[in-house]
């Protein structure tokens, strides 16, 4: 399995690194990848959703939509987890079970210098723990100094009083809101629309020991912080993942179904020791084999190095989103760029509802625990496809930062067509 770094992405890092120059603390990129599913195998799950036939394997509660967009005047299709918000009558509830995965995390280098003209790392042997299961007194304040503890606790999985602009969504999980946010105005029965993350199951915590080649810190000298930061090489863990962890879960995790992988102050990258390739903070894939299997690695993030507002579930409710509108990471839509994460000059074509969002939040919602809960704000389907939206209060992303659609189909910098995605591919898909 190999990631690829597309140009894109390397030409932002560069300037990044640029601009860092003139600080005394580089700031560190908030990313997010995806590893989408063969092109073959998720044509194959999406033909057998559309005809309604039974399979032998579990499957994932999906819908198909058809869409004409008048942003390009193209149709596209895809399927989205849920119950189509389209068709009348019946009850709209969908239950997915879920699985929250804690990984205890070990490297073995530390990072002692950083050349901040170069972004790189100096590293010199050393072990360093990442355990989300044990109380972290440094990062956290008591009672709520359990990392694990506040990741199960959080909007994502458990049951909040949420609003959309002044509109009260009712007691329930915050992607559930969102999804009814998206596609209020054709949602017959509203109160009857869920798609919920249930029931959750709890597994034990997994240990990954990492080798020195693949894994090292930050060096707190140039990065300080409440504690230790980590850092794992994106190739080497998912295919971790693919070849030792997920098949160890099966049968229990299996197609029809979803594990959250808990990260706790570790982020991805590739290489380790440059900081151009840093930080990603979570994705969301599907596995090397057959039967398809969603999975998702999320950080859980409380050393404050990304600023006060984009750490603890920030990640985890941008890739739980992505999850239900993109569940196999091709879902089709015309080009778009510019926004988010994507530079200007840059275009995706996917229905990622995160990424054109990445850096502004949702309002945070206070939790039953004390804790206060810093959430990503997500785009509405309409915003991809249509310049009239179709969601609550017409607005086109659920914080109304988005006040129209995507406009015209973007067009890369240099090219005349198609996207030149500046996301982390995982994979040659």
């Amino acid at each position: 399995m190999v990631f690829c770094a597309l140009a894109a992405l390397s030409a932002a890092a560069s300037a990044a690194f640029g601009q860092e120059q003139q600080q005394a603390t580089p700031k560190l990129q908030v990313r997010h990848a995806i590893k989408p599913a063969k092109a073959a195998d998720a044509e194959e799950v999406k033909g057998a959703v559309a005809a309604g036939s039974a399979s032998k394997t579990p499957m994932l509660p999906l819908f198909t939509f058809n869409v004409e967009s008048d942003r390009d005047g193209n149709d596209y299709t895809g399927v989205m987890v849920g119950a189509n918000p389209f068709t009348g009558g019946g009850n709209k509830d969908t239950h997915v079970k879920t699985f929250i995965v804690p990984l205890i995390i070990i490297t073995n280098t530390v990072g002692t210098t950083f050349n901040p003209a170069t972004g790189v790392i100096g590293t010199a042997p050393g072990v360093t723990v990442f355990d989300p299961t044990k109380n972290d007194n440094g990062c956290l304040a008591a009672p709520n100094n359990n990392p694990l503890r506040l990741f199960q606790q959080a909007p994502i999985f458990d049951n909040y009083d949420i609003s959309i602009g002044g509109v009260d969504m009712g007691h329930t999980q915050y992607e559930d809101a969102h999804q009814r946010g998206e596609f209020w105005n054709v949602i017959e029965d509203k109160d009857d629309y869920h798609v919920l993350f249930d029931p959750i199951q709890n597994l034990s915590a997994i240990v990954i020991n990492v080798p020195a080649a693949f894994s090292t810190t930050l060096p707190p000298a140039d990065f300080p912080a409440c504690g230790p930061f980590g850092i794992v090489d994106i190739n080497w863990f998912d295919n971790y993942l693919n070849t030792n962890v997920l098949p160890a879960l099966q049968p229990q995790v299996n197609a029809g179904n979803i594990p959250f992988f808990m990260l706790y102050n570790t982020v991805l990258a590739g290489p380790v020791t440059n900081l151009g390739s840093c930080c990603i903070l979570g994705y969301h894939g599907t596995s090397d084999f057959l039967p398809l299997q969603a999975y998702s690695p999320a950080d859980f993030d409380t050393t404050g190095l990304f600023g006060p507002t984009a750490g603890d579930s920030n990640t985890l409710s941008h890739e739980a989103g992505e999850f239900i509108n993109d569940p196999f990471g091709n879902n089709p839509t015309p080009a778009w760029g510019g926004v988010g994460q994507v530079p200007p000059g840059a275009c995706q074509n996917n229905l990622e509802v995160g990424d054109p969002l990445t850096g502004s939040n949702f309002s945070p919602i206070g939790g039953r625990n004390g804790f206060t809960y810093h959430l990503q704000e997500l785009t509405f389907f309409s915003w991809f496809f249509d310049s009239k939206s179709i969601g609550i209060h017409g607005w086109f992303s659920n914080n109304d930062t988005f006040t129209t659609d995507a406009g015209p189909a973007c067009v890369p910098a240099g090219g005349s067509g198609g996207a030149s995605s500046p996301i982390r591919v995982i994979g040659s898909k």
